[in-house]
């Protein structure tokens, strides 16, 4: 019997973790487990161009436009809910679409929404680094996760550092709690390495850094590092793209454009910004190594990226790393940046016909990986019905 789960929009351009996460579960869904769940997508009027093609690009998903999932409605839908214990409004639309299970990131529909309900949290961030989050921003995050635990939410974590960690805080029954690793697909691109080199004013070696400029994101390691090696007369470039906003401090990015000229790196440390998707599998194929100096992940995507990739990678010496990447990556210390200009300075010039080439191994074990996902997703909705 196949089930019909909903799902509504994460992130965004505000937050391309999020979403980039949703395209690839429902992609892996509709390719491996067609034949046990059928993914129904529910997008607002209000959803960008740019965002509605990601998921129009997505063969066989059916997509419903609702006004009820407007952005501006989605604070009074969270009001009515925890006043009512009912998100009415929603419950409403998708029993008119016939809905089994509802998948819920983000958002909460109440302690007495009568249809199974999964939650994904993707870290405790909030828990861990407490320190870069405000009081509003910390209970913000703190009340929705007890109020998922309270309301018997089945939870999908990505990580079992995560789940480890939601366990010392929240105590949740193991039935209810359920480690599902994501992955992300691999295609074959077809680029034009020196153009791409010309758009993006790059050397044929560099590095490359994806990662929103949020603070836990320590982007700091990384330009410490090259002002190190620019002392010590090694010039090392790295690309670095991504939203430049961090909502919890706006004057982040200001702060590392300050430190980026008190280390003289301004032709070291190349910030791109916003960039189209298909640019930044380009640039990871061609980089020497994806670099991700992150404080915490709960599973970073960038690193599955590079992983379905072939890619080689330079990561922060932390457990959900460790966990997630051991065989491919060389590890350093968050806070050594001595370490990361040490290991950049040694690292070899990539062959980038023999990288593209080795797509094809990448490829079998990214679609491994992506099917293991669909199907322990599709292990949960069956425990999620099961449990009525």
């Amino acid at each position: 019997m196949k089930h019909r789960v909903a799902f509504t929009l994460i992130g965004g351009h505000a937050w391309m973790g999020g979403l980039n996460y949703q395209v690839n579960l429902i992609s892996a869904l509709l390719e491996f487990e067609n034949q046990r769940v059928e993914p129904i997508l529910f997008l607002g009027d209000d959803v960008s161009i740019e965002v509605l093609e990601r998921f129009n690009a997505l063969d066989g998903l059916k997509i419903v436009h609702s006004q009820v999932f407007n952005r501006y409605h989605k604070n009074r839908r969270l009001l009515k809910a925890i006043v009512t214990g009912c998100d009415a409004d929603a419950l409403a639309v998708f029993k008119l679409h016939e809905i089994d299970v509802v998948f819920e990131a983000a958002d909460f529909y109440g302690w007495h929404f009568n249809i199974p309900t999964i939650a994904w949290i993707p870290d405790l961030q909030h828990r861990k680094l407490r320190q870069y989050f405000g009081f509003f921003a910390f209970w913000k995050r703190e009340i929705g996760f007890r109020m998922q635990v309270y309301a018997k939410r089945h939870i999908i974590l990505s990580s079992l550092d995560a789940a480890k960690d939601f366990q010392q805080f929240y105590k949740l029954p193991n039935e209810r709690l359920h480690v599902v690793n994501f992955s992300v697909p691999v295609h074959p691109i077809k680029f034009d390495f020196e153009a791409l080199l010309a758009k993006y004013n790059l050397p044929r070696h560099f590095f490359y850094l994806p990662n929103q400029f949020w603070q836990h994101k320590n982007h700091e390691c990384v330009i410490k590092a090259l002002g190190i090696a620019k002392r010590e007369g090694k010039d090392i470039v790295v690309a670095v793209s991504g939203n430049h906003e961090d909502s919890r401090d706006p004057d982040y990015f200001p702060k590392l454009l300050s430190l980026i000229t008190a280390e003289s790196v301004e032709e070291n440390f190349r910030v791109l910004g916003m960039i189209p998707y298909e640019d930044v599998q380009a640039l990871m194929l061609s980089a020497a190594a994806l670099i991700n100096p992150s404080r915490f992940e709960g599973w970073s995507t960038t690193v599955e990226e590079a992983k379905s990739l072939g890619v080689e990678m330079l990561l922060s010496d932390i457990h959900v790393h460790r966990e997630q990447a051991e065989k491919y990556a060389q590890f350093f210390g968050q806070d050594i940046p001595s370490q990361l200009a040490d290991i950049m300075s040694k690292s070899p010039k990539v062959d980038i016909d023999k990288r593209v080439q080795d797509l094809g191994n990448a490829l079998k074990e990214s679609n491994c990986r992506m099917s293991l996902f669909a199907t322990r997703f599709s292990n949960v909705v069956e425990m999620a019905l099961k449990s009525l």
